[in-house]
C-alpha cells in the first residue's frame, strides 16, 4: 500500500556502506523512538520462532531438502543459545538497501511490512548481511549503535544473528518454492542464500573457536 511518495535517491549496497554513520544512527533512533511511541497491540518478529515455524512447515511438506532440516534446526538452536537474553525493540527486520531513500536532507526507512518486536542485533546483522559489510564496517556499526567499542562477546552475537538472518531468508525461499505463484526462480534464490548462510556459519564458528 502506497501512502505517500518520497522524492529522493534509493540506496544501493554501496550507498548504505558509504552512509554508514547516518544509517546506523537512523536505525538506533527508530529503535528508540518507535518502541517508546508505539501504543496498543503490536506484532513480534522473534527470529528463532520464525525459524522453528519454517522448519516444521518444510518438514511436514516433505521439501526436496528435507534431509538437511535436522542440521539446520540444530544450528538455529545453537545460534539462539549464543544470542541469549536480549534487549527487545520494535525493529524493521528487512534492511535491504532499497528500503533507504535519501531526500537530500534526511534518510527515510520505508517498507515496514516485517516490523515487529525483536532483538536490535537482528536489524544490525540483517543490515550487515544484506549490504556486504566488511569486518571493519561491522565494527563501526556496533560502535555507532552502542556508543562504545565492541568486545568479543558482542562481535560473536552479531555474527550469530547474521547466521540467523541468512537462515531465515533461505528457509523463507524454501517455503516460497512450495507456495508462491510468482514467476521467480526460488530454487536459485534458495541456493544463493544457503551458500551465504554457510559462509556466515563458518565465520561464526571460527570466531567461537578463537
Amino acid at each position: 500500500m502506497v501512502i505517500d511518495h518520497v522524492e529522493g535517491r534509493t540506496f544501493s549496497e554501496a550507498d548504505v556502506r558509504a552512509e554508514l554513520p547516518r544509517v546506523a544512527e537512523l536505525i538506533r533512533t527508530s529503535h528508540r523512538e518507535v518502541t517508546a511511541r508505539l501504543r496498543g497491540p503490536a506484532l513480534a518478529f522473534w527470529t528463532f520462532h520464525i525459524l522453528r515455524s519454517y522448519l516444521a512447515e518444510l518438514a511436514e511438506a516433505g521439501h526436496r531438502l528435507s534431509a538437511d532440516l535436522p542440521r539446520l534446526a540444530a544450528v538455529a538452536e545453537r545460534i539462539e543459545a549464543t544470542v541469549g537474553p536480549t534487549e527487545i525493540v520494535f525493529g524493521h527486520n528487512d534492511l535491504l538497501p532499497g528500503n533507504f531513500i535519501d531526500d537530500g536532507q534526511k534518510i527515510w526507512l520505508i517498507d515496514w511490512d516485517y516490523g515487529g518486536f525483536n532483538s536490535p542485533l537482528f536489524d544490525l546483522a540483517n543490515l550487515a548481511s544484506n549490504n556486504g559489510f566488511s569486518d571493519a564496517e561491522r565494527e563501526r556499526l556496533l560502535a555507532i549503535y552502542y556508543g562504545r567499542a565492541p568486545d568479543d562477546a558482542l562481535r560473536l552475537k552479531l555474527a550469530a544473528m547474521e547466521v540467523a538472518s541468512l537462515l531465515r531468508e533461505s528457509l523463507w525461499s524454501m517455503v516460497s518454492e512450495i507456495h508462491s505463484t510468482l514467476d521467480f526462480d526460488y530454487r536459485a534464490y534458495t541456493a544463493e542464500n544457503l551458500a551465504r548462510f554457510e559462509r556466515a556459519l563458518a565465520r561464526f564458528e571460527d570466531m567461537g573457536s578463537a
